[in-house]
């Protein structure tokens, strides 16, 4: 089955391009001068050079020894917390920047939620020598403020947005009001959402994280697919970079996890797959979490990289062709797995990460003993820290035990 977007950058009923008018040329001269570069044998030959000697590329792959012991499967952490800027956004960041360079844009627009898009793009800003504006929900300035001056020591200007709940769907609200009244920027997307081309764009420049573990997985263990992979979902970037070289390989159990809350019971959650309804967010027909006369119902997490309230439509896809499994993963559920990763194995995680940690637990009543596992930790926690301690009284106890608040 065909798994990607079609000519029209619809995933099955889900994706296409819903943007006003005055976008309308702008978007169209963005998705000719993607498809002009995508398998461009120059362009993606500064991309790769990038991707290894700025970024760090290949990240590894790491075989997480006490983890796997615990959970009684082969478990391989691919390490995108260490790429440069500490997350797996770099790849997108740089890959937009290059497009962006080539059809003379000179100043650049993105959105944030945890500051990791921010900080990645405002670092290609630099690389580059362009102008650059990143709209951050005010709620996100005071939480990721670690992110927020490194952006400003970038060059970046930090424009907090206090609409709404003041996260990140305001932020992109805001960023793309912007882009209505200067059409000639480049707006940087973060993840796999908004409209064509940008969710398979932001996708394919992704698909280095799939392409670089088939290789390193059978150079480990002999073959190159695993028996489940697994990642986070908010809009989906790193996700969809870990599943896309493995989306029609059905040997290979493909298992999301996006953000409970304090339980999709409550109205504390952000977990769109799990509650959304069909509708149209910020330019493409995805699931949203929206009330019955189509008003977005704000989102909650802990994490402010997945408190989103809707979700790429290449996702809801997956999801509602059963290619995924999607598990709401609690505020609690993820802030444990991220504790547990730092004491067994050294690691301490994003809590975006974390959550796509805690599906380990989720799943280990059906891991066989030889089976292979793959989790995408995307981002490093040290963004997290103010979180981490604010939600525990003491994270470091003799016992190691977790002591919560």
């Amino acid at each position: 089955m065909n798994y990607q977007a079609d000519e029209n950058g619809l995933y099955g009923e889900f994706g296409g391009a819903y943007i006003p008018e005055i976008l309308h040329g702008t978007v169209e001269e963005l998705k000719n001068a993607y498809f002009s570069i995508k398998y461009d044998a120059s362009f993606r030959a500064e991309y790769y050079d990038l991707l290894k000697n700025y970024v760090g590329r290949p990240s590894p792959l790491y075989f997480a020894k006490r983890l796997s012991a615990k959970y009684n499967a082969n478990i391989y952490l691919k390490r995108e917390d260490l790429n440069h800027t500490g997350a797996h956004k770099i790849n997108n960041a740089l890959g937009q920047i290059l497009l962006a360079r080539r059809m003379g844009k000179t100043r650049i627009i993105a959105e944030t939620g945890a500051g990791q898009h921010g900080v990645a793009t405002a670092t290609a800003c630099a690389l580059m020598g362009l102008e650059c504006i990143v709209f951050m929900g005010k709620t996100d300035v005071e939480r990721q403020f670690l992110n927020v001056q490194k952006m400003r020591m970038l060059g970046a200007t930090v424009e907090p947005v206090t609409s709404g709940n003041m996260t990140l769907k305001d932020a992109t609200n805001e960023a793309i009001r912007y882009w209505c009244s200067n059409p000639d920027s480049f707006y940087i997307i973060g993840s796999t959402v908004g409209p064509h081309p940008y969710p398979d764009m932001v996708g394919f420049f992704q698909s280095v994280i799939s392409e670089e573990i088939k290789v390193q997985l059978l150079d480990q263990t002999g073959r190159d697919y695993p028996d489940y992979l697994m990642a986070c979902v908010g809009g989906g970037s790193n996700a969809m970079g870990t599943y896309y070289y493995y989306l029609d390989d059905e040997r290979v159990k493909i298992i999301s996890a996006e953000a409970g809350g304090l339980g999709v019971e409550t109205d504390k959650t952000a977990a769109t797959i799990s509650r959304g309804t069909i509708g149209i967010i910020h330019g493409a027909k995805t699931l949203l979490m929206q009330d019955e006369d189509g008003q977005i119902i704000e989102p909650y997490s802990i994490s402010a990289g997945l408190d989103y309230p809707g979700i790429g439509p290449a996702h809801a896809f997956f999801a509602k062709l059963g290619r995924t499994k999607v598990y709401p993963i609690n505020d609690d559920e993820a802030l444990e797995a991220a504790f547990e990763l730092t004491r067994l194995e050294g690691i301490i995680p994003a809590i975006e990460s974390a959550h796509a940690l805690a599906l380990l637990n989720k799943e280990k009543h059906i891991f066989k003993t030889d089976d292979v596992v793959v989790l995408n930790v995307s981002g490093r926690g040290d963004k997290d820290m103010d979180t981490y301690i604010k939600y525990f009284k003491t994270p470091f106890r003799h016992d190691n035990e977790i002591e919560y608040v």
